[in-house]
């Protein structure tokens, strides 16, 4: 029996769940560097050991403190919101998950990158990594999204936009990567 080939640019499902997708080599390009694009804008991460060169302390990381403002950037504000509306209990929140989910999301994205990396005529993702691109792909439309002012109404203007419009191209990575999470989400439930 013949093994069933992903459609360009849309994940199907595989045996033992998981995903997979043909990319043609512009689609990989441009989502290798939205995705580098990301890890630059949530930012570098602890490394493996310290300055020194001396390794981590797995407790004290447990307990390490992160920022307690919101991200001034709109985008990061989208990616790392406000937990609760009180501005004390909102700080506390952020001190204690901010890291954590910062680096959750960093590896997402390098989720991406690697599978990208890889090559091959059809990406074959595992279970964890297809949830790891599920949420690299969110995090990339909400960042496109930020910068593209779109809100929860419909803006029918932004699927109108000429061609000279500088913001086309931003638009045209928006819908196709909500095309991409789409399949991806029915893939994973369906």
């Amino acid at each position: 029996m013949a093994r069933r080939r992903a459609r360009a640019g849309l994940f199907r499902s595989v045996s033992g769940g998981g995903a997979a997708i043909a990319l043609d080599e512009v689609e990989t390009s441009i989502l290798r560097s939205l995705a580098v694009q990301m890890m630059e804008l949530i930012g570098p991460g602890d490394g493996p050991a310290d300055a020194d060169g001396a390794e981590r302390d797995p407790l004290a990381e447990l307990f390490a403190e992160g920022p307690s403002k919101p991200p001034e950037d709109p985008a990061l504000a989208r990616l790392f919101p406000d937990a609760y509306e009180d501005g004390k209990d909102a700080a506390e929140f952020r001190r204690f998950t901010e890291n954590d989910l910062r680096a959750r999301k960093r590896d997402d994205a390098l989720a991406v990158i690697r599978a990208l990396d890889a090559g091959g005529d059809e990406l074959r993702l595992t279970p964890e990594q297809s949830r790891q691109w599920l949420g690299a792909l969110n995090d990339l439309r909400l960042t496109l999204g930020t910068r593209l002012e779109v809100t929860e109404e419909e803006n029918d203007e932004l699927y109108r936009l000429p061609d000279s419009d500088p913001r086309k191209p931003l638009v045209m990575a928006y819908l196709w990567l909500g095309g991409l999470q789409e399949s991806l989400v029915a893939t994973l439930h369906p």
